[in-house]
């Protein structure tokens, strides 16, 4: 049975389909195997998914009511805190120091900040504009490997920094993890990524998928 790909259908994992004329090396029971190992490649990057949009979602609310983890509780954006102004004023390191001294705190930045966080974990969550959530949230990655450079192995004032890695580190791997839900349309398990994708704005704009 041959398969014929809708023209709007997202283009993430999906079950092969056992096609009758299959090439004779293949074993009966290579193609279940395959689809077993597509599968759980399917389950494993949504589950990946889920727990990414949760981190970006997570660090969203914490940030604005204060629930007393990274953000004290009642130093929250809703209550008047900024949250810019203690990680930005705090660089001691890197090409970007000072610019980030100025931005630090600055209502702007707190909102593009907030706002990156909630859109990119939302779009993460639901499994929807993947695309644009990677580009955002590499971006968002990006500034922050720069705000804590790790390369310096000291800091301006001249003390250690306590860099354990010269380049990877945490943020790398947010912005890899991103781009590759992106690539392999991760949002098709567990999420909305198929009804997304058959929209029809968002099939005349693959950007958005």
């Amino acid at each position: 049975m041959a398969v014929h790909e809708h023209p709007h259908r997202s283009h993430g994992f999906h079950l092969p389909s056992l096609r009758r004329n299959r090439p004779a090396s293949v074993s009966d029971g290579a193609v279940p195997e395959v689809a077993a190992t597509t599968a759980t490649a399917a389950y494993a990057f949504a589950t990946l998914r889920l727990l990414t949009g949760f981190i970006f979602l997570w660090a969203f609310l914490d940030k604005t009511f204060g629930f007393g983890y990274a953000t004290r509780s009642g130093n929250g954006w809703i209550d008047g805190g900024s949250p810019t102004k203690g990680f930005l004023s705090g660089v001691a390191a890197g090409p970007m120091e000072s610019t980030f001294h100025d931005w630090a705190g600055a209502a702007w930045a707190n909102w593009l900040f907030m706002l990156g966080l909630l859109g990119v974990g939302l779009a993460v969550t639901l499994g929807i504009g993947l695309r644009l959530a990677a580009v955002a949230g590499t971006a968002m990655m990006a500034l922050m490997w720069i705000a804590e450079w790790p390369p310096a192995k000291h800091l301006s004032d001249g003390s250690p920094s306590m860099s354990t890695n010269p380049f990877a580190e945490y943020h790398v791997v947010y912005a890899v993890v991103l781009i590759a839900l992106a690539a392999v349309s991760a949002g098709a398990t567990w999420g909305l990524g198929r009804a997304w994708a058959r929209i029809s704005f968002v099939s005349r704009n693959p950007w958005l998928r």
